[in-house]
């Protein structure tokens, strides 16, 4: 999700991923357990004594067992707690599994995993247990395909779309253009919600800016919200909750028993954005 450059693996005893020309974060790594080139990226699986298995896509850090749960439950739960009746859920990316993990948590009939990149899923199987646990729900259905194609010829509507996306560049691209969050709200049914991640206050700020402003122009309710992700660029991350009808603080439901981080007191707290970012915002 992250987005920098890093030092290769093979020739190093650490990982650095740049947020900036001159600061980021790094990895003392025990081993590299996984490296391919793809059809679409890079993707590499190391071992870090603290955080544990780290997917990397093209350097880029995409997920870790230490840390997984702050971004995966901050993604998944505000909708899923805000609307009635969350019966056909759509993930879109997230070929990791840990969005489509916090879904099924709930008495959802159907959730569909659109991946573009069959081998993420592949390498995710083998050293993030939770989503081969995942697989075997008779609820779950795995699409690989590009998200933005998949909307556009789809014709089905889904009461909860959910966008877990890298970084705008290689196969995640499209899935930061305006067409495509036209194609994701026609799928989206009238009582709908979608949630996405947009990046980081202090990295991105200006990206954030740029598509909150598209968002607002396509849906009657578009809330940002944030939340902490350790391993992310700066700590803090955005994303942003879109409805035509549900008020993102109008809680159904309590959230599953057993979550690591998120809770209703949890929810209603993120939407309350620090000073700098609702200036920008205006």
């Amino acid at each position: 999700m992250s987005q920098g450059k890093r030092e290769p693996v093979e020739e190093f005893e650490e990982v650095r991923e740049y947020h900036s020309r001159s600061s980021g974060i790094f990895f003392e790594f025990d081993c590299c357990l996984h490296r391919e080139n793809s059809a679409y990226q890079k993707i590499e699986v190391i071992n870090n004594s603290h955080f544990g298995h780290i997917l990397f896509l093209d350097g880029l850090v995409q997920t870790t067992e230490k840390d997984e749960f702050f971004y995966h439950e901050m993604l998944t739960h505000p909708a899923l707690i805000t609307h009635p009746d969350p019966q056909k859920v759509l993930v879109i990316g997230g070929g990791d599994g840990g969005v489509l993990k916090e879904v099924l948590r709930y008495p959802i009939e159907k959730a569909q995993l659109v991946e573009i990149d069959p081998q993420v899923i592949e390498v995710s199987m083998k050293y993030f247990p939770w989503l081969k646990s995942c697989t075997k729900d008779r609820r779950v259905q795995i699409v690989n395909a590009d998200g933005k194609i998949f909307l556009q010829n789809s014709d089905q509507t889904f009461d909860v779309i959910l966008v877990d996306s890298s970084e705008p560049v290689g196969p995640s691209v499209s899935l930061h253009e305006e067409t495509f969050y036209q194609a994701l709200k026609a799928r989206l049914a009238a009582h709908g919600v979608a949630c996405l991640q947009l990046g980081s206050p202090f990295y991105h700020l200006e990206a954030i800016i740029k598509t909150n402003a598209v968002l607002n122009g396509l849906f009657k309710i578009a809330r940002l919200y944030t939340a902490p992700v350790p391993t992310y660029p700066g700590g803090l991350w955005c994303y942003s909750f879109l409805s035509d009808k549900l008020n993102p603080l109008a809680i159904k439901r309590n959230p599953p028993v057993g979550l690591k981080y998120f809770s209703q007191d949890i929810h209603k707290a993120a939407f309350a954005l620090p000073n700098f970012l609702k200036e920008k915002l205006g």
